[in-house]
């Protein structure tokens, strides 16, 4: 039988599991049996070369999970990206709560990374401000948002939960038209530039990333034809309007902001009335506890 890799893991793996970070990826000991006569390891989803049970497991350890930690996430709804080495938290209400800076549940995670980090942003806005006052799409100017939240924002965290957030390579490219249809040009133009940063916001395309229903949302133009019916199955939405990283990179005045009903459109940089929903990486030394629902999110320590 043939079996994909998460698959495979859930199904037939016997052993001593050392850590996991997403559902059904898992860490293992040298020591594991593998009842390699039972399956047939496909390859093609992860790119991988090995065609036996052993040497995927080895690949697949090595490349995406190399500082794993000693941690789980096993919640649904945390899924493998196809376009980068990412797994997402997607649809209406995944447990993904993670309290942070004092603030119990007020923040959610986005994706873990391959290398460990944990990108979450707040749930909530903290305030109505401009982009940029001097209407300037230029994140790395610095924009007004890029100054704030960097400064006096970073400043006010609790010290401890500070003392979690690692520097890291935020994707400030620009998109030319609301009328995207290529899922995979957009994040390759979103991170044709990249700004290094403790604070930012999420990005046009991690948005669209988080709604399961990739076959009618699973784009920029697909999610501006269907948002009546996307805005029920992703977890970002929140009934307000609210600004993305994301410029265009046809008028160096307008950014790309979330609206109440869930469709996307682009904004003058200076406008004060969107949203700010702070966006940054914890560092892939983190522990975390709980099981991640708003009742008892993940804890930090």
């Amino acid at each position: 039988m043939k079996e994909k890799t998460k698959e495979f893991m859930k199904k037939y793996l016997i052993g001593f599991i050392l850590g996991v970070l997403t559902v059904g990826i898992i860490k293992v000991s040298a020591e594991t049996f593998f009842p390699s006569n039972q399956v047939t390891y496909d390859n093609t989803e992860s790119g991988l070369i090995s065609n036996d049970v052993q040497g995927a497991i080895d690949e697949l350890y090595n490349t995406c999970f190399p500082k794993a930690g000693e941690q789980i996430i096993e919640n649904a709804g945390l899924e493998k990206d196809p376009y980068e080495c990412r797994y997402f938290f997607t649809g209406a209400n995944p447990n993904n709560y993670i309290t942070f800076n004092g603030e119990n549940a007020g923040w959610r995670i986005i994706s873990v990374e391959c290398d460990g980090r944990i990108k979450i942003m707040k749930t909530d806005s903290i305030g109505d401000m401009a982009w940029d006052t001097s209407d300037s799409n230029n994140w790395n100017r610095p924009a007004t948002l890029n100054t704030y939240l960097n400064g006096t924002y970073y400043n006010s965290l609790d010290s401890t939960d500070k003392s979690q957030i690692v520097a890291s390579n935020f994707s400030i490219g620009g998109l030319s038209s609301l009328n995207n249809n290529n899922m995979s040009t957009q994040v390759s133009d979103e991170n044709s530039i990249l700004w290094n940063g403790k604070i930012a916001l999420p990005t046009l395309s991690e948005y669209i990333r988080t709604n399961s229903d990739k076959n009618r949302c699973g784009t920029l133009s697909l999610m501006n034809s269907n948002y009546s019916s996307c805005v029920s199955k992703g977890w970002m939405d929140n009934n307000d309007y609210w600004w993305t990283l994301t410029p265009s990179s046809g008028d160096s005045s307008y950014v790309f902001l979330v609206r109440s009903s869930g469709n996307v459109r682009s904004s003058f940089a200076y406008i004060t009335s969107s949203a700010v929903r702070p966006t940054l990486y914890l560092s892939s030394e983190v522990k975390l506890s709980g099981s991640g629902t708003q009742s008892d999110p993940y804890v930090v320590s």
